[in-house]
């Protein structure tokens, strides 16, 4: 006698595809932690960013040239 082969549910391959966009999701992570740490963004003892000074300070001087067009423009 010949024995057929089982198909795979859909429910179980379902599980399956969830389980590797995890591990690949979990991974990306782990890369971008690590390119950040090496970078000197990433502390990894208190497991927080750090936000480089010079990134504040472009801010501003961005939010200054934004009202200082608004007031260009403004006809009084």
């Amino acid at each position: 006698m010949a024995s057929s082969k089982r198909q795979t549910t859909m429910a179980k391959l379902n599980r399956e595809r969830k389980v590797l966009e995890k591990r690949e999701r979990k991974q990306e992570k782990k890369a971008a932690r690590l390119a950040a740490t090496e970078a000197g963004l990433y502390d990894p003892e208190t497991g927080e960013s750090i936000v480089p000074p010079r990134a504040e300070v472009a801010d501003e001087a961005g939010e200054a040239e934004t009202a200082e067009s608004e007031r260009s423009t403004d006809p009084t």
